[in-house]
């Protein structure tokens, strides 16, 4: 669970300062958005079924449909992921297991080929 929480850390301090993925975030406080990533991760990984208990079944994509997420913003997604987990300094295979998975998910996020707009932005 450690890990998950450092590379989320991480990863939302990337976003924090994020011009086009800040503002698809209702809350401004990120803690509840990293939270809710930290316990969706350490499922998917074998860990404790605690987001399920709590969210439900994850649907990311249709949890994910509001949000304009273009090409843009899974670029910038990945690059805040893609920091994150070079800090951890996993071991080879472990680091690219979930950097596999990451890029996969980021793809699947995409809902839209339109530039984004503050109209459109959550």
């Amino acid at each position: 669970m450690e890990t998950f929480r450092r590379l989320v850390a991480t990863f939302y301090r990337g976003v924090a300062a994020d011009p086009v993925l800040k503002p698809m975030y209702p809350e401004d406080d990120l803690g509840p958005a990293a939270e809710r990533l930290t316990l969706f991760l350490a499922q998917y990984w074998g860990g404790p079924t605690t987001y399920s208990e709590q969210r439900g079944h994850p649907r990311l994509r249709l949890r994910h449909q509001p949000f304009h997420v273009n090409p843009d913003a899974r670029d910038r997604w990945l690059t805040h992921m893609r920091a994150a987990v070079d800090e951890l300094e996993l071991p080879p295979l472990l680091e690219e297991t979930l950097w596999d998975y990451l890029q996969r998910a980021a793809l699947a996020m995409v809902n839209t080929f339109e530039p984004t707009s503050p109209r459109t932005s959550l």
